[in-house]
This record gives structure tokens, C-alpha cells and sequence, in this order.
């Protein structure tokens, strides 16, 4: 009997190369402009846009987790807090002249057994619109 060898198929397209999401991007004229200004000042001359990219990313979320938290309460914000929720204000005008978002306006309240004014209730999406229309 005549020996048989059995030859592997080779599978089509190129080996892979690495690990992680493909992430395909459009960038705008200005900000591949930025992103390759950044390149040539950088000191490291073989360095990619694929590469700066990834760079700049790592060093935007760096930026973001050290960065100041929120100015503490003080006493006299916590003052204006129980004012303006005494006299009805809403948690958003509250937020804006506290410089706080919303949420940590509700949280401070909850906190120090605040109440504050209920959102009037109303429509939340154009679909419930036709829904609280009266009838003609």
C-alpha cells in the first residue's frame, strides 16, 4: 500500500496580529492636524498616528482619574441648600447656582434630611403626548 500525506489547507487572509477590539474612527482635517502636531513635537520620531492615539487616549483617562473632585460642602452652601429647597426651587436651579450637577444636589439633601420640590409630572416623550391630549 502507498503511503498518503495529508497537507494542511492554509487558511486565507493575513496571520493575526493582535488582541482587542478593531476600532475603525473618522477623524476631521483639524484633529488629525492636532494629532500629528503632537507626533513632531514628540520626542519618540517613529512613533504612528495608531500609536499617538492610543497615547493621548491612556494619558486623556489618566487626566480624568486625577483630577480635583468636587470643592467640599461648606457650611454656608449647605445654608442655601435648605433655603432655596425651603422655598421651592427646583433641584436643577439649585444645581446651577451651587455649581453641583443635579444628583449631588439630591444626594447632599438626602444626606442632611433635606426635602426638596417634586419635578412636575408631565409628558416625558413625544410618544405620551398624544396620550394627555384632552379629547375635541
Amino acid at each position: 500500500m502507498a503511503k498518503t500525506s495529508v497537507v494542511p489547507k492554509k487558511k486565507r487572509g493575513p496571520a493575526p496580529t493582535g488582541k482587542g477590539a478593531q476600532i475603525g474612527e473618522r477623524w476631521h482635517p483639524s484633529e488629525l492636524a492636532a494629532i500629528d502636531a503632537w507626533i513632531a513635537a514628540s520626542s519618540d520620531k517613529t512613533l504612528t498616528r495608531a500609536h499617538a492615539i492610543r497615547r493621548l487616549v491612556a494619558l486623556g483617562l489618566k487626566v480624568k482619574e486625577m483630577s480635583a473632585p468636587e470643592s467640599p460642602w461648606t457650611p454656608e452652601k449647605d445654608g442655601l441648600l435648605r433655603s432655596m429647597a425651603a422655598a421651592g426651587e427646583s433641584t436643577a436651579a439649585i444645581a446651577t447656582l451651587l455649581k453641583r450637577t443635579p444628583d449631588a444636589v439630591r444626594k447632599r439633601a438626602h444626606l442632611l434630611k433635606i426635602k426638596l420640590a417634586r419635578s412636575q409630572p408631565g409628558p416625558k416623550a413625544k410618544g405620551n403626548a398624544a396620550k394627555t391630549a384632552t379629547p375635541a
